[in-house]
């Protein structure tokens, strides 16, 4: 079994729990409990809380499903059930759009109103990532998908290259090269600074 940096090994890795469930199907719910939340948050920054409730619970439905049919020798089951769920929020691509537009417009508000200086330092740090969110939101909508899902994976997901290229059963060169793309397209947008840089590529290699 390969066995991957932080990832349980043996009886408590994620592939013997899935492999375990074949026969016991209530052993499932251990991943349910490793992996739901981190599911949800990446959804929710995605589509929002509501919908990202939706795709949670399709994403471990779907995956008991798919069970049988999951690579053993991978203990990480984290690019698996990512993948999964990058699949079903490929489903909202326009709700996802309209809320990145929608974010994208957001007006930054001037903090210099503010009566105390410790409150209006506090609001001016507030404004300051409002801003960057705002225009991070407007350039992530003006990716292509292909691009919006590799990006997210990994500033997200933190899921590293090959994992992001499992996830989406892609080349890991071809996971390189819309990375680079999609980054490249952000620091333009953002004035040359990349919020989303959070792996660094000779991370992986």
């Amino acid at each position: 079994m390969t066995v991957e940096p932080g990832v349980r090994v043996g009886q408590n890795s994620d592939a013997s729990v899935i492999e375990r469930s074949w026969e016991e199907p209530e052993a499932f719910a251990v991943l349910f409990d490793r992996h739901a939340d981190s599911v949800h948050g990446y959804a929710a920054r995605r589509l929002g809380a509501e919908a990202a409730e939706d795709v949670m619970a399709e994403t471990f439905t779907t995956a008991f499903q798919q069970r049988f049919r999951y690579n053993t020798e991978l203990a990480n089951a984290r690019p698996w059930l990512f993948g999964i769920a990058t699949n079903l929020i490929g489903r909202h691509r326009r709700a996802e759009a309209r809320r990145l537009k929608a974010l994208g417009r957001l007006p930054s508000a001037a903090p210099g109103h503010q009566a105390e200086e410790t409150v209006a330092d506090r609001v001016a740090a507030r404004v300051s990532a409002q801003a960057v969110r705002s225009e991070l939101a407007g350039a992530l909508a003006r990716l292509p998908a292909r691009h919006r899902d590799v990006l997210l994976l990994v500033a997200w997901a933190d899921l590293g290259y090959e994992e992001v290229a499992r996830a989406l059963e892609l080349p890991v060169g071809t996971v390189r090269s819309r990375l680079h793309r999609a980054r490249k397209k952000v620091r333009e947008a953002l004035g040359g600074s990349d919020p989303t840089a959070f792996r660094e590529e000779s991370d992986d290699e």
